[in-house]
């Protein structure tokens, strides 16, 4: 997918709180003034008025219900003769508090909101046995709701989530281009192509040294050792850009990624870092100038961009709708198709309507045989830009297509827009039109009559079934990586604790 919306920022805690200064959580320290307070021997209604509060007002700190300022929990440490950091430290008070917390915390969670269960208030006569048992099923439950999850069903329904976003947002993402600015000043690249010298330049400066290795896992595109600030690239595997594949894991490690808890995060994670490494290849500055001279000049060209900026024409087309939006005016759509006519990655801010399943996404759908990204395959002119006219329910479409190679086949890359914005584009003169009724079967998709009448009875075919029709995910993480063969890569290839081969100070 091309980038997506970066992650907001939580919301920030009450002014002054603990947690929003120290990340302390309430429930724990209120579980906490509850111990220190039945300890000095004091009940409710005694501390709240040592507080010249309400008792009720005392039982809802307990309770963890309130933030507190650090003013107003020195106050209660000194009511109860403890010292601030006692109240603020991450453990329970005691084993029963621990299981309450925990307890409190699973029913206050989604998970449990959905079963539609009553809240289980928590008292004493809640035996802890009873507790632990409870937080067992939960956990089970929990486990049982991943491994659900974890489908293609899931990750086309979380995809089709952030592809709308990513159109709301035409694609472009201010917080990432002000990031990669900041990046590249750090090496002093203002315009041009990122060289290779560069992007080690650009590693070295945040510390990393890169290492080509053999046995790369296969399950794996690079590897960070961020313990000794190591990345791993493969060294016999056919890459389209190796610039790329450094960048991305530059990115992850800029942008602060964890490894991904859910699909949602994990498609989050890639789009951004994707973005980044985008950004980093095609400034923004030197872009949109590049841009907007040739769209003064109705030249506006995918081609033109890739060979200014000497990157794959995939990433000057995911550029190109970073900015067309945002700086040009012009909403666009985009198309990854393999040559069987799956889509294999979309956007679009322009109203063309892209084939969907049932769940709204996008990616493994048919495009229609009469638009560019399949008609392209027909054409015997491949180093020639295919440009073409397409009559759709929505309206005509102008699309810019070409294919590329890669280890799983040829792919269409194709750039489009509405008719309006055809002026500003090289290629407009074309006399190529074709008219699709997609999503009607008829256009497409259903044999004529008479084609159907003709071979009844008398065809069987013995059909290329897709592995990834009736398997389950892969085994160990819903991500694909082989963990085992991961770790003990890293675990081959971490230096010595006496070697030193980090990079020179910058």
């Amino acid at each position: 997918m091309t980038p997506d919306r970066p992650s907001p920022a939580p919301a920030a805690d009450p002014a002054g709180s603990p947690s929003a200064e120290h990340g302390y959580d309430a429930l724990t320290i209120g579980r906490r003034i509850r111990a220190r307070r039945q300890q000095r021997g004091l009940s409710l209604q005694q501390l709240a008025e040592r507080l010249d509060r309400a008792p009720s007002q005392v039982s809802v700190i307990e309770n963890g219900k309130r933030e507190l300022r650090l003013s107003e929990l020195a106050r209660i440490a000194e009511a109860l003769g403890v010292a601030v950091e006692d109240l603020l430290r991450a453990e329970a008070p005691d084993r029963r508090a621990a299981l309450e917390i925990a307890l409190e915390k699973a029913q206050a969670g989604a998970l449990y909101r959905s079963l539609g269960l009553p809240e289980l208030p928590v008292r004493k006569t809640l035996s802890d046995a009873a507790i632990q048992t409870i937080l067992g099923l939960h956990q089970e439950l929990r486990l049982l709701h991943e491994q659900r999850a974890a489908t293609p069903e899931e990750a086309r329904r979380v995809n089709g989530q952030m592809r709308a976003e990513q159109s709301r947002a035409g694609n472009y993402y201010p917080e990432l281009e002000t990031l990669a600015r900041d990046l590249l000043a750090r090496i002093d690249h203002r315009d041009g192509p990122l060289s290779h010298r560069k992007v080690s330049l650009l590693a070295a400066r945040l510390g990393f040294t890169l290492h080509s290795v053999p046995d790369l896992p296969h399950s794996t595109r690079s590897i960070t050792d961020a313990e000794h600030m190591r990345i791993y690239l493969p060294l016999n595997r056919r890459v389209s850009d190796a610039r790329a594949t450094v960048l991305q894991a530059i990115a992850a490690h800029v942008l602060g990624k964890d490894e991904p808890a859910d699909y949602g995060d994990l498609l989050q994670q890639r789009v951004e870092v994707n973005y980044l490494a985008s950004a980093l290849l095609l400034p923004e500055e030197g872009a949109v100038e590049f841009l907007r001279a040739a769209k003064v000049q109705r030249e506006l060209s995918v081609e033109d961009l890739r060979d200014e900026f000497a990157v794959t024409y995939e990433t000057a087309a995911h550029r190109f709708t970073n900015l067309a939006t945002h700086h040009l005016d012009i909403p666009v759509h985009f198309l990854k198709v393999h040559s069987s006519g799956a889509i294999l990655k979309a956007y679009q801010n322009d109203d063309v309507r892209f084939p969907t399943d049932a769940l709204g996404a996008v990616e493994g759908q048919q495009v229609c045989r009469w638009w560019s990204a399949r008609r392209v395959f027909k054409s015997e002119d491949r180093m020639t830009p295919y440009y073409q006219y397409t009559d759709k329910p929505g309206g005509t479409y102008w699309c810019t297509s070409t294919i590329e190679a890669g280890s799983g086949g040829e792919y269409s890359i194709s750039v489009g827009t509405r008719y309006d914005h055809t002026k500003w584009f090289r290629g407009r003169e074309t006399t190529r039109r074709h008219a699709s009724t997609c999503p009607d079967p008829a256009c497409c998709r259903r044999p004529s009559a008479a084609l159907e009448e003709r071979w009844s009875g008398s065809v069987w075919p013995v059909a290329h079934l897709h592995a990834s029709l009736l398997a389950a995910m892969p085994s160990g993480t819903f991500t694909g990586v082989d963990r085992v063969s991961m770790l003990e890569f890293l675990e081959r290839h971490a230096p010595d604790p006496a070697e030193a081969d980090g990079p020179a100070p910058a």
